[in-house]
């Protein structure tokens, strides 16, 4: 996106007033917004769909957010769920049965009601195996939800949920799943309208005009007003939301900014409230120069390279071991990212739900060094160029050109480095048209296994190539354990292999650095990444 800044301005440090230079000093977007309720926010890409059902990425998540609520909603700064469409919900003793009660006032952007049916539909349309839907499996909880997700059952009726009435849904899941309340506020739970997804096509249709301006209906704080794809999406606030009287936002206008310096200089334009991230090198200025608008929030999330285990050489095991170990994380994260992100010897960052990683993937350039003459490529003779996909954002494409240049120093491995959109790098690597490419994972609820699970045989998130048995089994065995510190140790024990087998490479684990306007109140810190609308207000 082109930054407009105006010709009589001189653009300061942030935080600092604009200099007048021989011209009256105009209205910044930002100090309209605040006096409007227009809260302006960097979303640093363009989303591929706003279809809850169909989303994979944190900022179509984001979006989407606004415009539905599941049957709960989380808590930013502890990540525990609170009521959102479901008032109030009941846990049998045995633990399989969550009894849901929907508030009264719930209704769609339309004005009808929400029920327990329209929740009935919407699992039924994510489970339904023609829709394709990558993130199903967050459903599987639910008794019989991965049969018929797999198409091993056809008869819906045979899943575990059901409408009692129109204000009460029961689900009964396979086993007890503590985390349960947490999933159902992930998109994946959003309702949609049945009317609505069925007037522009089948429920298993994709990508159908539903979900465009002036047609999409949701049940969320906001309606979408306007999409101007690569500009910014407009939402507006929803009257007919249960929370209503509470919003104090009027509007959200978000920008699909993907360069982060291009998104930084809006914000000292006084054109955004509030940034996706921050470019590295300018942590320190604003350290110094603007400390009051610096966050930088821990999140669960890690960066990773992912390895397709289909395509030579990373058939290889010991050559994928040997890249992953030629990493110099420690310098990864002091150099590039100010040591705001740590380094990552594993996938699942420490403090997720009590589990304590193992000692995962080491730094050791000597001993990838042997690995990769035990794999026939000594010195990495014989090896051909590998590509790398690369997300094309500052910090990403930085951590990928100092892995390049590790590789080429301490391996001999040569490496190409190929820069795109979040849209074409995601699809790519779904569909295994990659050798290596840059990925993040960011938790959808505080439990390892959220991370973990991604790389199961055939998740629909796992865009590997690599699967494993002895991993699967583990994952299983932990699910059905009832005692805590068991089940863990079934987790430490699953991620000991995959770190072995090296499908990928962890590198830091993340934090949101980013920047925020003074005038942004109850922006809490998130540990997944994600801030409701309706809970901020704008000090006018």
């Amino acid at each position: 996106m082109r930054i407009p800044l105006s010709a009589c301005a001189i653009v300061g440090a942030v935080g600092l007033s604009l200099l007048e230079s021989g011209c009256s000093r105009r209205e910044t977007p930002v100090e309209a917004g605040r006096r409007t309720g227009t809260l302006l926010v960097g979303n640093g890409a363009e989303p591929a769909s706003l279809d809850p059902h169909l989303l994979n990425a944190l900022t179509d998540m984001r979006v989407a957010m606004a415009l539905f609520e599941g049957l709960t909603v989380l808590d930013e700064k502890s990540a525990q769920p609170l009521p959102g469409a479901a008032r109030r919900w009941d846990v049998s003793p045995d633990g399989l049965t969550y009894t849901f009660h929907l508030r009264p006032e719930g209704k769609w952007s339309n004005g009808e009601r929400v029920t327990a049916g329209d929740f009935v539909y919407s699992f039924r349309r994510i489970l339904t195996p023609a829709l394709g839907a990558t993130y199903a499996y967050m459903l599987w909880p639910i008794r019989n939800a991965e049969a018929f997700n797999t198409g091993k059952l056809a008869d819906f009726d045979a899943v575990g949920v059901t409408a009692l009435d129109d204000l009460t849904l029961r689900l009964t899941v396979e086993r007890p799943t503590a985390y349960l309340p947490a999933l159902a506020a992930h998109s994946t739970w959003f309702p949609v309208p049945r009317g609505t997804v069925e007037k522009f096509g089948r429920l298993d249709a994709r990508d159908t005009a539903w979900t465009r301006p002036g047609n999409l209906v949701g049940n969320g704080a906001f309606v979408l007003t306007e999409w101007r794809p690569n500009a910014h999406i407009l939402v507006t606030k929803n009257p007919h939301y249960w929370g209503a009287a509470q919003n104090q936002i009027e509007h959200v206008r978000l920008f699909p900014t993907e360069k982060a310096d291009a998104e930084e200089l809006a914000f000292r334009a006084g054109q955004l409230h509030v940034t996706a991230s921050l470019p590295p090198s300018k942590i320190a200025a604003y350290r110094r120069q603007a400390p009051e608008t610096l966050r930088v929030d821990p999140m669960l999330s890690v960066s990773y390279l992912n390895f397709n285990v289909t395509k030579p050489p990373l058939k290889n095991v010991k050559v994928r071991r040997a890249l992953a170990m030629a990493i110099d994380r420690s310098a990864i994260s002091a150099r590039i990212h100010e040591s705001t992100f740590p380094r990552a010897p594993t996938l699942v960052p420490p403090g997720c739900g009590g589990y304590t990683p193992p000692p995962g993937q080491k730094d050791d350039f000597a001993a990838a060094r042997a690995l990769l003459a035990e794999a026939g490529f000594p010195g990495g003779q014989g090896l051909p160029v590998i590509p790398m996909q690369v997300l094309n954002h500052e910090s990403v494409a930085k951590a990928a050109e100092a892995i390049q240049a590790m590789w080429q120093k301490e391996l001999g491995v040569r490496v190409t480095l190929e820069q795109m959109e979040q849209k074409t790098l995601f699809q790519n690597q779904q569909n295994l048209a990659h050798v290596i490419g840059t990925l993040s994972w960011n938790a959808d609820y505080p439990d390892p296994i959220n991370f973990l699970e991604i790389f199961r045989t055939g998740n629909g998130n796992n865009w590997t190539g690599w699967g494993n048995r002895d991993f699967d089994a583990l994952l299983d065995e932990a699910g059905r354990v009832t005692d805590p510190a068991q089940r863990l140790a079934l987790l430490q024990r699953a991620e000991t292999i995959l770190l072995d087998e090296a499908p990928l490479a962890p590198v830091v684990f993340r934090a949101r650095t980013f920047a925020l306007h003074p005038s942004v109140q109850n922006w809490q810190p998130s540990p997944l990444g994600i801030n409701r609308y309706q809970v901020i207000s704008l000090r006018r």
